[in-house]
């Protein structure tokens, strides 16, 4: 039997995998692992900023409860949007973390920008 010559098919494939883990650090080239690898790594990225957003609404939770601020987070985040103070929860979880006086500061501004009792129905 002739032998058959591939062509650029095979090659095409194997410089892929090659690319792909050309990166790693050990010798042996083992590209099922390697992708298997990437993958993992790509997806416990998303995880890791899953992770990240409730570690921040968890630590500014706490200081809300704590009796620092006079209302509810979620009162707090959504009275932030509507008077466009662009603060994230990243950086009201540090404010929060660091010094709760300027946390508290933060949320009286948007207390009196406008009164949410009165549009809430509290009074």
């Amino acid at each position: 039997m002739t032998r058959t010559r591939r062509g650029y098919i095979a090659r095409r494939r194997r410089r892929k995998a090659h690319s792909l883990v050309s990166s790693f650090r050990r010798g042996l080239l083992k590209t099922q692992q390697d992708i298997r690898a990437l993958a993992s790594s790509h997806r416990d990225r998303d995880g890791q900023k899953r992770n990240f957003r409730r570690l921040w609404i968890t630590r500014i939770n706490s200081v809300i409860r704590g009796g620092w601020v006079y209302y509810t987070y979620s009162r707090l985040i959504h009275d932030l949007y509507k008077r466009q103070f662009l603060l994230n929860r990243k950086i009201l979880a540090q404010i929060a973390i660091a010094n709760k006086n300027y946390l508290y500061l933060i949320s009286n501004e948007s207390i009196k920008k406008g009164n949410w009792k009165e549009s809430a129905g509290v009074i």
